[in-house]
């Protein structure tokens, strides 16, 4: 069964350096592969980079940034093959900015074709 586990943190309240976050960050992945549970991720660019995208009426709203207004912002995520929830939420825990922000898990929906 397959996870989404998504960052959310405030931008800049890492509770290391940088350059130690990446180090982190890669021993994580480097653990989820070796157990066979990773299938992907990413981080993302900063909220400032962000657009977000509505359809009101028939028309096209466009505005920067993220549309909601949330002291937490979406980071980055991981896609987790796990056999249960209790596997996604113990593989969550391990990705380092569970320490300060908080990391959402949700079970991907499998559509028959």
């Amino acid at each position: 069964m397959q996870f989404l586990a998504l960052i959310y943190s405030t931008e800049g309240a890492d509770d290391v350096d940088w350059e130690t976050l990446i180090q982190q960050y890669g021993e994580f992945g480097q653990r989820a592969e070796a157990a066979g549970v990773m299938v992907g991720g990413n981080a993302l660019q900063p909220i400032s980079t962000a657009t977000s995208v509505q359809l009101r009426d028939g028309k096209k709203v466009v505005t920067d940034g993220p549309f909601a207004e949330t002291k937490e912002q979406l980071g980055g995520y991981y896609l987790l093959d796990c056999k249960d929830l209790d596997e996604a939420v113990e593989w969550a825990s391990q990705i380092p900015t569970a320490r300060y922000g908080s990391i959402e898990v949700r079970p991907i929906v499998v559509f028959d074709d």
